[in-house]
């Protein structure tokens, strides 16, 4: 009897408190999260990638941010260079870039960014103009740049500008050279009547010009728009041709830029009467 009390007492005891059967820690729930933030970390960074919504993907990294500065820095320092060529004589230019020769380059680097925008560039007429004839021409390329009139075609080249950056181009005041008088055959002024004193440009060029030989300009068509400011054109040519030259070509017909083609008279009776020189408008950039 007492065992089977003991037998039923132990019984209920076992009833009341059950054993739990041991179990392997259950590791699912916990791999399952660990995928899930994964998973949305994943489609965070892609969204980031793609330009998502989020504020943060919308700053600029700091090498962008750092480039358009420096874009900027170089655009105004161009801007501020352009309206000082534009507004004093080829001296005072040539004093100044002498003082300061990294101004050249920074000048020219801001200067060939704004001839992207344009669809043609003027000095790839005069190229084509030149590679149309006898190789045997010589020529002086005032304000030469880049000097790329002097690498593009055949012909003798004699390169001017303020600075040189190339030992191809000699440094000097456009309006005293050291050519010789009649010395050569074309004379090119690419977008580099600049100075106040334009016109001692033009009459350098007819020193060195041969009889006959020719006068090639290329500028901006904005500054010869009467009608916003510009010179009028029927002005200029009539002062180049009392110079001593007579006019071949007046070429319009490109947006950005007009092309004007002269011949050095073969006999010129000089006067030496007053030229009347029009005020070329100074081409200022606007700030992008």
């Amino acid at each position: 009897m007492k065992e089977e009390a003991a037998s039923r007492n132990g019984k209920r005891k076992r009833q009341r408190n059950p054993k739990t059967p041991k179990e392997e820690p259950n590791e699912t729930p916990k791999n399952q999260n660990n995928d899930k933030k994964r998973q949305r970390d994943t489609k965070t960074q892609k969204s980031n990638q793609h330009g998502g919504s989020s504020a943060l993907s919308k700053r600029p990294t700091p090498s962008n941010f750092l480039d358009t500065l420096r874009e900027k820095l170089s655009g105004g320092n161009f801007r501020r260079l352009n309206e000082k060529l534009y507004t004093c004589s080829g001296k005072e230019a040539l004093d100044y870039f002498n003082e300061d020769p990294t101004l050249f380059d920074m000048y020219h680097t801001g200067y060939q960014q704004q001839m992207t925008n344009w669809p043609e560039l003027p000095v790839n007429s005069i190229i084509n103009w030149l590679s149309s004839r006898r190789s045997s021409l010589v020529v002086a390329d005032f304000g030469c740049g880049d000097a790329r009139i002097a690498k593009s075609v055949k012909n003798k080249v004699f390169s001017f500008d303020l600075v040189s950056k190339d030992p191809s181009v000699i440094a000097c005041d456009m309006s005293n050279t050291p050519l010789e008088s009649s010395s050569v055959d074309v004379a090119v002024f690419c977008l580099s009547l600049m100075g106040t004193n334009y016109s001692s440009y033009i009459k350098e060029a007819h020193r060195v010009l041969r009889p006959s030989g020719w006068l090639l300009i290329a500028e901006v068509k904005s500054r010869f728009d009467p009608n916003n400011g510009g010179a009028d054109p029927k002005d200029f040519v009539k002062a180049v041709s009392d110079l001593g030259f007579s006019s071949s070509l007046k070429d319009f017909s490109n947006k950005m830029f007009i092309l004007l083609h002269f011949k050095k008279k073969e006999q010129f009776n000089s006067n030496k009467k007053k030229i009347e020189w029009p005020e070329l408008k100074a081409c200022l950039y606007k700030r992008r």
